[in-house]
């Protein structure tokens, strides 16, 4: 699957994930995997695909070692002991402001 059908008929979900694209290439190189229900990098997903409207046009998910505090996660799941994976709505290109970038940068620095 390309991006292009990844994100066909969701022109706001496409237009932040290439924004969140531009952050993350900042950061360092990164392969772009496109699946059915995600984009890989960061794994970022619309959840009005799934869920129907009224819902993010994107969200972003960042895995850590720890359980981050800020009240702007929709969601944190312990999947193993010790690994936190953060759900992050995005309903906007402003959404991904600096503290955004600072995640970003964190969850790429675990992965390394």
């Amino acid at each position: 699957m390309t991006l292009d059908e990844f994100f066909a008929g969701q022109p706001e979900s496409r237009r932040i994930f290439d924004a969140l694209s531009a952050v993350v290439s900042t950061i360092g190189q990164a392969e772009i995997r496109v699946s059915k229900s995600q984009v890989a990098f960061a794994r970022t997903w619309m959840p009005s695909a799934y869920l129907g409207s009224g819902h993010a046009p994107l969200v972003l998910t960042l895995g850590f070692r720890r359980r981050d505090t800020s009240p702007r996660w929709k969601q944190i799941v312990e999947p193993r002991l010790g690994y936190f994976t953060h759900h992050l709505e995005l309903h906007s290109v402003e959404d991904i402001d600096e503290q955004v970038r600072g995640w970003l940068r964190e969850a790429w620095e675990a992965a390394a």
